[in-house]
């Protein structure tokens, strides 16, 4: 997993990939073993490419990558 500040060409590189869920408030959990991460997204995006990651910034405009096997994307009400 990657966590280094969010800059606005990540963004925009975010932002042309496939979408996979657009702008909304999320809980991304990631779940393997005894290791779990959870993150929370406010109106953001979490997108993926076709080398099996998610890709998102959080709330504290950490960029993250996590693999797409054993993670969970739940959109949570506002």
């Amino acid at each position: 997993m990657f966590l280094i500040g969010c800059s606005q060409d990540q963004q925009n590189q975010l932002s042309r990939k496939v979408v996979e869920f657009l702008d909304s408030d999320y809980r991304v959990t990631f779940a393997n073993g005894t290791t779990e991460k959870t993150w929370i997204i406010k109106n953001g995006k979490v997108t993926s490419t076709e080398k099996g990651y998610y890709f998102f910034c959080d709330e504290k405009k950490h960029y993250i990558q996590v693999p797409v096997e054993n993670t969970f994307i739940e959109e949570i009400d506002r």
